[in-house]
């Protein structure tokens, strides 16, 4: 899929703390992603951007406009089923000396 005609998830994340993140907006097209993280950090406060809080791009098949804690709660359902797929599979094994 073109990247305009992509569908993005602004989410809300703390570098700092890594806490995680909450969709705060499902959008179509990269440009308009970004116009509206730019709007996003122009109207955050500074306390909150000190405090670590910041926004990122997620490409994603959820619909534009989508509920955004309907968002964020499936978006965590995929990563927790990625994490615990991830942690069933066998380790390498390391390679002969």
């Amino acid at each position: 899929m073109a990247k305009s005609t992509a569908t993005f998830a602004i989410i809300r994340h703390n570098l700092l703390t890594y806490e995680p993140g909450s969709v705060i907006v499902v959008v179509r097209g990269r440009g308009r992603a970004q116009a509206e993280v730019a709007q996003f950090e122009r109207n955050q406060s500074r306390e909150d951007r000190y405090a670590g809080w910041g926004y990122f791009l997620e490409q994603t098949d959820l619909p534009p406009g989508m509920d955004p804690q309907q968002a964020t709660s499936l978006r965590q359902t995929r990563l927790d089923v990625i994490e615990s797929e991830a942690q069933e599979r066998p380790c390498p094994a390391e390679p002969p000396r």
